[in-house]
């Protein structure tokens, strides 16, 4: 699939053919906050002839795009249970515009509720993974009657508990995941994504590194192999405008939960602590009775039980559908798409 003409300055010109179902690709003008006028890349897809009994929406992380839930996407159209499938990618990610500042999950959030209000989304089940939990969360949160069922894969809204894995100590002790962007350049960064997007199972350190190297090589020489998810990841961050808003990101895994400020050389200081405090307090009281679902790659800090622990106390129906994957890590969508699928089905099957 190559887009000839895209409404967007994204660096991902040429896309594998699955990227989105034919017909779907959208575009959305963001017509408030700090990206106002830029260009935002969603897909809309409708499974079945009749009108749809469900909404499904997927928000994606960092440093990947909607790409990610291709896997899970093509499992419920094999389906072919009636249902609406969206996806969109975060200014700065995939299709859409560059981004123009560093930005963090809140930004997106308030770039996603405008979307959300612009498409009148209503009975939605999200599907949120990495940073998309915090941005599909404080996006809904804040129209709270959206939302009728959550599916949580390897994210958090809550403070990242110090015990066992965190993002200070892993993957590696030596070279953990906060650390990447203070040592990486932005014209390089495309390499560490491919690297983790699609390499996230248990490995070495020495493999990682191994990996690490391999991949930034291809992308600083334009040898990845098009038409593969490690293009579109490293593709996606080729703008060093875009690294530098992804490595951002990165950055505050450290504090990820507990809020983190930062001095953007656009906009000055910024802080998203009071934007996950409201998370925190909300979310318990207005969702605590929702159907939930969690898939958890304990490889990783945010699948580790005590984070597990967190949900089930703010929302105890996701224990009934909770499942572990030891030997899985952090991108657990690449590796359990038809399983989380199954579940999505689940939720959203009419109740007796």
């Amino acid at each position: 699939m190559t887009l000839s003409a895209p409404p967007t300055d994204s660096p991902l010109t040429l896309v594998p053919p699955d990227y989105y179902p034919a017909g779907s690709d959208r575009w959305f003008k963001i017509p408030g906050g700090k990206d106002a006028g830029k260009v935002m890349f969603y897909s809309d897809h409708i499974v079945g002839d009749d009108e749809p009994d469900a909404t499904i929406v997927f928000v994606h992380g960092n440093p990947e795009t909607s790409y990610t839930y291709r896997h899970i996407r093509d499992a419920l159209i094999d389906s072919n249970q009636s249902m609406r499938l969206i996806a969109m990618d975060h200014i700065g990610f995939g299709l859409s515009d560059q981004a123009d500042f560093e930005m963090v999950d809140m930004h997106h959030a308030d770039n996603l509720i405008q979307l959300i209000r612009h498409l009148d989304l209503i009975n939605v089940t999200l599907v949120v993974h990495d940073w998309g939990g915090p941005i599909g969360i404080g996006a809904f949160i804040e129209d709270p009657y959206r939302l009728r069922n959550l599916v949580v894969l390897n994210s958090t809204i809550f403070p990242m508990p110090r015990s066992g894995f965190t993002y200070q100590n892993y993957p590696n002790p030596v070279l953990p995941w906060s650390l990447y962007p203070r040592i990486y350049p932005a014209f390089a960064w495309g390499g560490i994504a491919a690297t983790a997007v699609t390499n996230g199972e248990p490995q070495s350190i020495l493999s990682l590194i191994s990996r690490a190297m391999r991949y930034t090589a291809l992308h600083l020489l334009r040898r990845l192999p098009r038409n593969t998810p490690e293009y579109v990841w490293s593709q996606s961050l080729r703008s060093v405008r875009n690294a530098r808003s992804s490595m951002r990101n990165v950055m505050q895994t450290s504090r990820w939960g507990y809020g983190y400020s930062y001095r953007d050389p656009v906009y000055g200081k910024q802080s998203n602590r009071e934007f996950y405090r409201q998370m925190q307090e909300k979310l318990p009281k207005i969702w605590r009775d929702i159907p939930a679902a969690g898939f958890f790659g304990q490889w990783d800090p945010c699948g580790k039980d005590e984070v597990i622990d967190q949900w089930h106390n703010a929302m105890p129906e996701m224990k009934r559908a909770t499942y572990r994957f030891p030997g899985v890590g952090h991108f657990i969508e690449e590796y359990k798409g038809d399983e989380i699928a199954q579940a999505i089905l689940t939720l959203i099957s009419p109740r007796a």
